[in-house]
Order: C-alpha cells, then structure tokens, then sequence
C-alpha cells in the first residue's frame, strides 16, 4: 500500500487491487462490470491487476493461468465427476485437493508480483464453476487476512445444473466463504435475501451500472454505415435482442411479437451466438422464424467485443455500434441475474420490451422505468402498445428520456462509488492527516475514507 501526495500536500493511500475469476475477456456480465469497478477505482488512483484463466487486459497489469479459465479440460473433467451425483470417490477429492494447492501457489506469486493490496473476487466465491480455484482464494484469503470483496453475480442454487452434485461440504466451505477479511456483494435483492436465509451471510446490494454522466456516442464514421452494410434500408424497422439464443432469454416472445406487429419492413436481429449451452434452441428459433415468415438476422459473425476491421478488410462491428440503429430492444428473459442489456437500452435511449422476470420485478420496476411489460407470454396489448411507441415519436421521446433519467439516478458511476465507499470504510475505518490508519482508537477522526481518496 503506497502513500501519494495530493495538490493540498496531504498522503493518501493508494492499493494495488487484485481481480480474480476465471475469465475476463468479452462482454460476458461478470468481465464487463469487473471493468467498470477497476475504472471507478482507476480514476481514483489505486492500480488495479488481474488474474484469471483468460484475459484481454493489458499483459503488464496481467497473471494469466490457462488453467484458472472454466472451459479448462481439467476443470471440465472434475466438473463431469461431481455434477449429476451425489457421490465422489477418493480420487476425485485428491484431485480437487491436486489443483487446489497449484491455484494456492499461483495467487501467491500474484500477489508478491504486483504488491496486491486488496483482492476483488469476481463470482469465483460464488458460482461453483471452478471448484479448485474458489477453494484455493478461500484459503488464501484465512491465510493472509487480505481484504477481499467478494463480488458475487450469481449462486449455485440458482442454476438447476449445480443442484445435484456431490461437493455440497466443499459449497458450505468456498462458495461463498464466511470470513471475517471478506465483504460479501450481490448485484440484486434476490440474491441478498436467498445468501441471508440459505448460508446466514449478510451482503451489499451494488447494481449494475453504466457511465450515465458520459453521454453515449450515436453515430461516428465507423458505425453509421451499419444498416447499409446488413443490407437495411433506411425506413426499415430494426427490433434488437441483445442476448446469447439460449431458451433463458426467451426469445421466442420477441419473434412472436415481430410477427404478430404485421407491420411492413420489420427486421429481427439477434446480436449474438449461443454461446456454451448448445445449439438445439438456436435451431429451434431459426425454425420457427422461417415458418412464420418473421426476417430474422443474427449479428454474431459480424459482431466483435470492441469494434474492428477482420483479416480481409470486413467491418467488425461491436455491440453497442448496433444500439444506434435500433428501433425497439426486447428483453423477453425468464431469469437474469441483473439486466445489463435492460441498462444498455435506457442508456441509448430505445424504447423496451422486457419481460417481468424476478428480479426486474424486485430491483427495476419499483424504480418507475416506463417500458411495454409482460408477464411470460406476448399479449395483444403488449403489441398495440409496441406499435404505438414505433409510430409515435413524440411518445418513444418521453418515454427514453425519463428513464435515462431514472438509470441515472439508480445506475450510474455515481452510485457505485458511493457503495464502494463504505465497503472501504469497513476495511479501513478512518485515516489521520499522514494518512495513516486510526480505525480503533486516537483523537483525529475526522477524515473518512472519502476525503482520504481511497474512493
């Protein structure tokens, strides 16, 4: 932990903050707000380092270990021997125990490598995808006493494959772990009432967010040649579904809704690929568009994580280069964890038909946000609601601009700042003029963690 000296000559601390997880790389939920922490805490002056199975970090600021990525033949091996039973033998528990201690030994050197001060666990705690990995960062986190956020994106018991398995002691012990050097954070009310009643663990709600205070960029010289390039005409209507083709997204809502609009010059655009859970669903909507005669496209070999040119000179567009041109966004989702994509489409200000999922109902629609709702199936006033918003462009302009409003106040870069602010005030307590910690006793209190440039 270094000091740096501030215009008013004051020393403030600055942290070396480690990420963990398996994966940072893509737009995937847990990579893009782990990017959108170490931002906040960038402008903030700490350096932030990762760790993980696959990274497109930069390489100085990186411990890659291509065995900590989920997708690992390894992983997926002892995955395939504790999923689907209840029982495992003792060599499955020594190869768990095998890998445990190599993760151990390389979040070790992670740590003596870039001075890490804190460590900012990203659903590795959580989500028991990587059992080896999560044991080895609980027992380095006893070990150390370092002060670990857990950030924690979803649970095992919220997805029906981890609910037979065989590890349920290794579940009590990592995932997550109850210790006193760790603070627990959840990304919706769901989760922190079911962490609460199921492990005893009480948490900190921090959303999702976006940059609401930058004002997105529209159109520039590489994007706004997007619909000319997919072979849309300047009238044409573009719905988007901005998710993976799994059934979870229920994007079979959205087709029908395409179809049953009846409105001329309608397009369906899928943003991107399945993903790993199969291709039987993909198949299954791919089908049922051509039946009923729905113009479906799907982006996904057109779509990069950040905007680029290909080999041989074709546009590679990025997800947030197709917003701009969209005419309505569907999120007909039967469970998400938050609703990033639900974030994108107020931040770009598009009409939105979302689907009342359980958390939207706990976290968003108390907010105000005025979107075309439905409770898991399309009704005929969900359509006539959608085509009056597509015809009537003083009321999509009332409607996009209040709830940029609204994601503003509940969603922003500010929010988030402010719940990491506390969070550091539980590690750090208060700081004296020298910066230095006066969390237990002494007379100056008077600096809180804000004023000490910590967050």
């Amino acid at each position: 932990m270094n000091n740096r000296i501030t215009k008013n000559g004051k020393n403030h601390k600055q942290l070396n903050i480690g990420f963990i997880s398996t994966r940072f790389a893509g737009l995937d939920g847990v990579s893009l707000e782990a990017t959108k922490w170490a931002e906040v805490l960038e402008n903030f002056h700490h350096k932030c380092f990762w760790f993980a199975g696959k990274l497109d970090k930069e390489t100085e600021k990186s411990m890659i270990v291509p065995k900590a990525f989920f997708q690992h033949p390894e992983n997926l091996e002892i995955n395939q021997l504790i999923f689907g039973t209840q029982r495992r033998d003792r060599n499955t528990t020594d190869l768990i125990l095998k890998n445990k201690e190599y993760f151990k030994n390389k979040i070790y050197k992670f740590i003596e490598k870039f001075k890490i001060d804190m460590i900012i666990a990203e659903n590795v705690l959580a989500i028991p995808m990587h059992i080896p990995l999560g044991l080895a960062l609980t027992e380095v986190i006893v070990e150390t006493g370092i002060p670990t956020i857990g950030h924690h994106h979803d649970f095992s018991w919220e997805r029906p494959r981890f609910l037979l398995n065989a590890i349920q002691d290794i579940l009590q012990t990592a995932f997550p772990p109850d210790l006193p050097s760790l603070r627990h954070v959840v990304i919706n009310s769901v989760a922190q009432t079911e962490l609460a009643a199921k492990r005893g663990i009480s948490s900190t709600v921090i959303y999702n967010v976006l940059d609401f205070e930058k004002v997105p960029t529209y159109f520039d010289d590489f994007n706004r040649d997007l619909r000319v390039r997919f072979k849309f005409k300047e009238d044409d209507i573009l719905i988007l579904q901005p998710t993976r083709v799994i059934s979870r997204k229920g994007i079979e809502q959205a087709l029908y809704l395409t179809e049953r609009l009846k409105m001329p010059s309608l397009n369906f655009l899928i943003s991107h690929s399945t993903g790993d859970e199969g291709d039987e669903y993909y198949k299954w909507i791919k089908e049922t568009a051509q039946e009923r005669h729905v113009n479906i496209k799907f982006l996904a070999n057109r779509l990069h994580d950040t905007r680029k040119y290909s080999k041989s000179g074709k546009k590679l567009y990025s997800l947030w280069d197709v917003y701009p041109h969209a005419d309505l966004i569907t999120y007909p989702s039967l469970y998400e964890g938050f609703g990033n994509a639900f974030l994108e489409a107020v931040y770009f200000r598009k009409p939105l038909l979302v689907n009342r999922y359980s958390v939207y109902i706990v976290d968003l629609e108390p907010k105000g946000f005025d979107v075309i709702d439905i409770d898991g199936f399309l009704t005929q006033r969900a359509v006539d609601q959608v085509k009056d918003i597509l015809l009537s462009r003083d009321r999509r302009e009332e409607m996009v601009e209040r709830n940029y409003q609204i994601g503003k106040k509940h969603f922003s870069y500010q929010v988030l700042k402010r719940k990491l602010r506390s969070i550091f005030t539980s590690f750090y307590g208060y700081l004296n003029g020298n910066g230095n910690e006066d969390s237990h006793h002494g007379n100056n209190k008077t600096n809180k963690i804000e004023k000490s440039g910590l967050v």
